[in-house]
């Protein structure tokens, strides 16, 4: 077996394994890397060590099993039978499903999240979002502090039981999207700085030096990077993956990261006959992100929009904090425009910010599922001071407008059945020091917004994580599985209409009349009332209910009365009907 590290600064390495060290040498071929054919099979350890120093785990590891500071593992990809023959599943018409393997059973396992892979199937889901898994400290976390990332966290099961899941969540007919970090690793347990130049203190970044996309050495570094993405993709059958926080990659190259990232996967696209896509957190409100490279974009599939979420966030709790004080001072109208222009900060001024921000979409040629339209996110429920989630009722009007947007949606888990168990921030970090220093940060920040002290949970009680996990008895009580059925029934809707998984945003018209927003997308009308007064909402032509939370009726106008918090699905009646209510 080849054994090979880039390790350019080194004037000595050695790869040891089973404890006895192996000469390695320069790679004739490639400046800085370092080479040795070695005997090793499946599962051997080993480590590699950088001029007589400790021993370190391998940068490009595809196993970690005693922890990121442990020696790495030798991992036979084609050990693995795949059973499920898969085709692919591409983003136009799908529906995700963000979740968090920790928090998603008790057991917090890919073998537990198995079991419940039946649920999203019926649900309609067409894709699983995964958050990080990358091996972190400790065992229970969010994921956003890897520092290892062509492995997978042991606790969650390791590369094979990440693979059983890949396999049976696609003979269920779903997609599965990984989300990946390239911005930053976590603060301990990274071993990548002894090895080369990773990290630059030419830029920096909430999280210190920024990773080295374009200083000296940064062409290794971005192979790094890309070449994890590629083995996400081909070695465990992965059908996308979500880039976080793309705005924090500093680049000042002419051909940005991404740009090279998103040929990359392409090509391999290409090679292996089946769709693959990226999907970035941006903050950065730029249609660029997702334009095609041949028309100067960075050829991204499509990214996340925050926009729709606070429109949304704001219509149906009336919170106007922080940055979303913009949305709550435009009321349904910020939901208007975001649904008819794809961002609500498209130049506009920011409040927040304190100056302009973002880009005007071109609504004419730009497809709406390059954007992902959700209620609920891992980072909008976590990073509330106790983890709180939208209420039943609010999720009931939310989810009308997340499902019949033309937007890509997306559900966080738990959301489907209006889980109450909340999703707040723990982290697992051995080091005392950093383990205080994490508890004062959290509990300092929310303070300065008023919260007591006591009433933010410690990210490092074990009893945060707990908390945090999904209550699957939940989904089988009458008031939630009253919620999951209007999910399924938006969903499946969805999926059978062409209408509402048009990608034109230039065929939408939305209009907001006091606490009421009214949408119009082909033969379908969608109502949604925000406020805790029925409301009357007239319409422009006869409709026929098709579903609605609750029941609403229409009368001669013709108009609905919408009830207080009420959201309907209507469609034109066809000549001669006489637009009566359809029970829901």
């Amino acid at each position: 077996m080849l054994f090979e590290v880039w390790a350019p600064n080194a004037g000595k390495v050695e790869a040891l394994i089973d404890g006895q060290a192996y000469g390695m040498g320069p790679d004739p071929a490639r400046a800085g890397w370092w080479l040795a054919d070695l005997t090793a099979e499946h599962g051997t350890r080993y480590t590699y060590r950088l001029d007589g120093g400790q021993p370190l785990p391998d940068p490009r590891s595809r196993r970690q099993p005693d922890g990121p500071d442990g020696p790495s593992a030798v991992v036979d990809q084609d050990a693995f039978c795949w059973k499920s023959p898969w085709p692919g599943r591409g983003l136009p018409g799908a529906v995700l499903y963000e979740l968090h393997v920790g928090t998603f059973t008790p057991q917090g396992t890919f073998d537990a999240a198995v079991e419940r892979l039946p649920h999203l199937a019926r649900l309609g889901i067409t894709h699983v979002q995964l958050m990080p898994v990358c091996p972190f400290p400790g065992t229970n976390g969010w994921g956003y502090e890897g520092v290892s990332l062509w492995a997978v966290h042991e606790p969650y099961g390791g590369p094979e039981a990440m693979k059983r899941f890949v396999d049976t969540a696609h003979r269920h007919g779903l997609g599965v999207v990984l989300d990946v970090v390239h911005n930053h690793l976590g603060p301990s347990g990274n071993h990548l700085p002894p090895f080369g130049p990773y990290f630059t203190d030419r830029h920096h970044t909430p999280w210190g030096d920024a990773v080295n996309l374009d200083a000296p050495g940064s062409d290794e570094v971005r192979d790094f990077l890309i070449g994890s993405a590629l083995a996400w993709l081909r070695d465990y059958r992965l059908d996308g993956l979500r880039l976080d926080a793309v705005h924090a990659l500093v680049d000042t190259r002419a051909l940005h990261f991404l740009e090279e990232l998103s040929t990359a996967v392409d090509g391999l696209s290409a090679a292996l006959g089946r769709p693959l896509f990226l999907i970035a957190e941006s903050d950065l409100n730029d249609p660029r992100t997702t334009a095609p490279r041949d028309a100067g974009g960075l050829g991204l599939h499509a990214q996340w929009n925050d926009d729709f979420h606070h429109a949304v966030h704001t219509a149906v709790t009336g919170e106007n904090q922080g940055y979303y004080a913009d949305f709550a001072a435009a009321g349904p109208n910020a939901l208007a425009k975001v649904l008819t222009h794809g961002f609500f900060h498209d130049g506009a001024w920011s409040s927040f910010r304190g100056r302009h921000h973002g880009r005007p979409l071109d609504v004419a040629t730009v497809p709406a599922h390059r954007l992902l339209g959700y209620a609920q996110t891992h980072d909008q429920i976590g990073n509330r001071a106790t983890g709180d989630r939208l209420t039943g009722q609010q999720l009931g009007a939310a989810a009308a407008l997340v499902l019949t947007s033309p937007f890509t949606p997306m559900l966080f888990m738990g959301e489907e059945w209006g889980a109450t168990t909340p999703w707040q921030f723990f982290t697992d970090h051995d080091d005392p020091e950093l383990a205080a220093a994490i508890t004062r940060g959290r509990r300092r920040e929310f303070g300065a917004h008023g919260w007591a002290e006591e009433d933010v949970p410690d990210p490092q009680d074990p009893a945060t994580r707990d908390r945090s996990c999904l209550d699957w008895a939940e989904a089988d009580k009458p008031a939630h599985r009253e919620l999951l059925e209007w999910y399924r029934d938006l969903i499946a809707l969805r999926r059978s209409e062409p209408a509402l998984t048009s990608p034109q945003l230039d065929t939408i018209t939305a209009t907001a009349g006091g606490r009421t927003l009214r949408i119009s997308r082909g033969p379908f009308c969608i109502l949604v009332n925000f406020s805790d007064a029925p409301a009357r909402v007239p319409l422009r032509r006869p409709y026929h209910v098709l579903m609605a939370r609750p029941e609403c009726r229409v009368v001669p106008g013709p108009t609905v009365r919408l009830p207080p918090r009420g959201a309907a699905v209507l469609r034109a009646s066809e000549p001669g009907s006489d637009g009566v209510t359809v029970k829901p």
